[in-house]
């Protein structure tokens, strides 16, 4: 709101999820549109846009894997060549049309030749001859590591329908959750895939990647050719895990009537306040305010922070309250870079969550946080558009009512001092929101001149009449105030559902505190070292069997689990992640399956999981498998 003047049968699964979107209730897909767009899907697993390439054979296999099919290292063989330096996604989709997917039942047939019980176990004792001594030959150290997978594996069998179980829902989970962000996500609908752009599905494909110009024996072919032989489809699953750890935590129902976090005396102490908001992005990403505080005096120091409490609908959930906050508190040395993480306010009373403690003179960044496992993209998409101006008898332009409201909630959220008016500085983070432009001294100047005003800061009227202007700008076309308001975190029918206004608390016994809102950034970075920090130095640590330096840390704060990886290796390393087990859990990736690339000499925060009712007993039972 700046101021100016004036039919591929390994996807068959996902078409049901294709036919129910939006969009292809208005138009049908093709065979062919199906086609590209599981390719797309399969491809935005593995990487953020399709205009990036395939670089490795790492990346290429685990690539087939999400599109379904079941590739031995020979079939990688076949089109990573020596030669090869990179693969792009037109690529990737000349690949699945030669390369048929191995069906459910195929994949079951393979495994099932080997169960000479027929009780749906393999003993450890066949797996391992098969494994070593026939076709594509596995090393003891692999197979050892197939035998002490945590959750299929027990008395000495290894149990193939789970684990087959385990292979196909991956897939299909992580296809279907990139479908339905491709639904909903304009920019990867308007994105370009390579050279094969919607609409354009006649073009002639390149040709293949050519294989290794060395001669193939007729046996070699049979193997390519032969979809139910037992090697390659069994090699190729068993391989994708090399060795896993788990965790297992029962946790009990939330109850408010023994609080952690107990306020102290704060009669004589200082107290300063200032709001916030965490913002849902398109890609899932949550950026909030940062803050600054300066302490003077060595002192004790009570910190907290919770939802804002805006106006809610009688009778009707608020859904931003019931989305968990938290704060790191980091001392500023000698420069910005070099940040010493002191706390974070994990001790809780209802939504507030605190930290007491000694703090010493000096300047502190605080980050706020939230796990992101309740603050998610709406899949649903809102029918009902509520009306946001109208004509009055005299045929002048007004703002309904219900959008007066929703405007004087936005005021709350961005009168960040909560003094009742707005500053130059506070409104250019709205501004930077919705616009992506800051108001400059000119046009604060203006806006001094045609608003109301006190002490060269916009009132409550002010903002009102400001949207006001906005809208007779524009003849009554609310499509620009709907950016603002999507920008804000409403859906069409001004429900807030995809932000977080928050409140900090801070006070002091010997001196008063001062806080200043400095950025407005993405939860990552400084709060992505902050929280690796706090896990590994309080969680409980588990080494992958056979890979020392890969090791998986849970931390368990009551209210919710975070659990980060961290590899000391020279080598990026791939982890898959099982929580199917789990009861009354969600976590922050929104899948009970999915896999996540960790680079070299580096640790990464996997997952954050939090109770999906808090009124009942919740259990985080987690598989990590290290895939090869």
């Amino acid at each position: 709101m700046a101021f100016g003047p004036g039919s591929d049968a390994a996807f068959a699964s996902q078409k049901s999820v294709l036919s129910e979107s939006p969009r292809t209730k208005k138009c049908l897909l093709t065979e062919e549109e199906t086609f590209y767009m599981n390719c797309r899907a399969a491809y935005l697993t593995i990487f953020k846009s399709s205009l990036e390439n395939i670089i490795s054979k790492d990346q290429l296999y685990l690539a087939l894997q999400h599109a379904g099919r079941n590739p031995s290292q020979k079939t990688i063989n076949k089109y990573w060549t020596p030669q090869t330096a990179k693969l792009n996604f037109d690529d990737f989709c000349i690949i699945l049309r030669k390369e048929k997917p191995t069906s459910k039942v195929e994949l079951l047939k393979s495994f099932k030749q080997l169960d000479v019980n027929d009780d749906g176990f393999i003993l450890h004792t066949d797996l391992y001859k098969f494994l070593t001594k026939r076709g594509e030959k596995m090393t003891q150290e692999e197979v050892n590591a197939i035998i002490n997978l945590a959750d299929v594996n027990a008395d000495g069998k290894f149990d193939y329908i789970k684990f087959y179980k385990l292979y196909m829902t991956t897939n299909e989970q992580c296809l279907k959750t990139t479908l339905e962000k491709l639904e909903v996500d304009s920019k990867l609908k308007r994105q370009q895939f390579g050279s094969h752009m919607e609409g354009s599905l006649e073009r002639d494909p390149s040709p293949v990647p050519k294989s290794s110009p060395r001669i193939m024996r007729k046996n070699d072919q049979e193997t390519f050719s032969s979809k139910g032989d037992i090697r390659s489809s069994l090699l190729s699953t068993t391989r994708k895990f090399k060795t896993s750890v788990f965790f297992t935590i029962a946790m009990s129902a939330y109850s408010n009537r023994n609080p952690k976090l107990i306020e102290p005396n704060l009669k004589d102490w200082q107290s300063v306040q200032s709001k916030g908001c965490f913002f849902l992005e398109e890609d899932g990403e949550i950026i909030s305010h940062q803050y600054k505080m300066q302490i003077v005096q060595r002192s004790m120091v009570y910190l907290t922070i919770k939802p804002l409490n805006l106006s809610q609908v009688e009778g009707k959930l608020s859904p931003w309250l019931s989305i968990d906050t938290a704060l790191y508190i980091l001392k500023e040395n000698e420069n910005q870079a070099n940040l010493q993480l002191i706390c974070c306010t994990e001790l809780r009373n209802r939504e507030v969550f605190g930290w007491t403690g000694e703090l010493e003179p000096g300047v502190y960044w605080l980050i706020p946080s939230t796990t992101g496992c309740r603050l998610r993209k709406e899949i649903k998409p809102t029918t009902k558009e509520a009306q946001l101006v109208y004509r009055d008898e005299t045929g002048e332009l007004s703002l309904t009512k219900e959008f007066r409201s929703t405007l004087s909630d936005i005021f709350e959220v961005i009168d960040l001092d909560g003094n009742g008016l707005l500053s130059l500085e506070e409104y250019n983070f709205f501004e930077l929101r919705t616009s992506g432009e800051k108001c400059d001294e000119d046009a604060w100047a203006i806006c001094r001149d045609n608003f109301d005003t006190k002490k060269n800061e916009l009132t409550r009227q002010g903002f009102m009449d400001l949207n006001l202007m906005e809208v007779n700008d524009r003849e009554g076309d609310p499509r620009d105030l709907w950016v603002t308001l999507h920008s804000m975190g409403y859906n069409k029918a001004l429900e807030l559902t995809e932000a977080c206004p928050f409140v900090i608390n801070i006070s002091a016994e010997k001196c008063k505190p001062r806080i200043k809102a400095v950025h407005m950034e993405a939860c990552s970075g400084q709060l992505e070292k902050a929280i690796c920090k706090s896990v590994l130095s309080r969680g409980d640590a588990k080494v992958m069997d056979g890979y020392e330096n890969i090791i998986v840390h849970t931390y368990n704060c009551d209210t919710w689990i975070t659990s980060a990886i961290e590899n000391k290796s020279d080598n990026k390393v791939i982890i898959h992640i099982n929580n199917e087990l789990s009861k009354n859990c969600v976590n922050n990736r929104g899948l009970n399956i999915f896999a996540v690339e960790v680079a070299p000499k580096s640790t990464m925060v996997c997952q954050h999981v939090m109770p999906l009712n808090e009124r009942q007993e919740w259990v985080y039972y987690c598989v990590y498998s290290l895939i090869s």
